[in-house]
């Protein structure tokens, strides 16, 4: 009998955990990464609350004829896309200074009219592209360097070796589609 209680009582505790899966999962993800990462893993998760909350903030000023990418790495920001003005162009800047643990702006959209799927979608070809060339070259951990696209243009993020930011580059200046790569690292020793 309480043997029964006991294989009852753990099947309901299962059937209540299940749900769960999906977020032990995830946080076993993110782990992996943030231990894989050189940042700390408090930058890791300000950096993920940077852009959730620069974003948000663009949205809420800008809710129409705008398209802001933010990407934050190790507290600097970059962001890409298209604004409908210069004034705004310099309005989003100063929206994302004024955001918590930011400490370097790097505002790459350009004046213009929003882009098409198309131009997003071979965007995030080019950088699928220039990932798996990191990955087939083996000259440094993949997950150092932060890869933007934007209208063909490769923006290059990181905490890396003056090496690795040259390898980087390399291999992204030599990738089909790429118009042109702005290395935005931050180089250790």
């Amino acid at each position: 009998m309480r043997t029964t209680l006991i294989v009852a009582a753990l099947g309901l505790a299962l059937l209540q955990l299940q749900g769960c899966v999906p977020l032990v999962a995830t946080g076993i993800g993110a782990g992996a990464l943030m231990a894989a990462d050189r940042r700390s893993s408090a930058a890791y998760i300000e950096d993920q609350e940077i852009e959730l909350r620069a974003g948000n903030r663009i949205g809420e000023a800008y809710p129409k004829d705008t398209h802001v990418n933010v990407t934050s790495f190790n507290h600097d920001v970059l962001l890409t896309g298209e604004v409908p003005t210069a004034e705004a162009q310099q309005k989003i800047t100063d929206i994302v200074q004024g955001v918590g643990n930011v400490r370097k702006v790097y505002n790459q959209t350009v004046v213009g009219p929003v882009s098409l799927l198309s131009s997003r979608s071979n965007d995030a070809y080019i950088t699928t592209k220039v990932k798996a060339r990191f990955l087939d070259a083996k000259r440094f951990q993949v997950n150092y360097v932060k890869v933007v696209t934007e209208n063909g243009v490769v923006y290059l993020m990181g905490l890396v070796t003056q090496q690795e930011a040259d390898d980087a580059a390399q291999l992204a200046s030599t990738t089909s589609g790429v118009k042109k790569v702005v290395k935005l690292f931050q180089i250790v020793q």
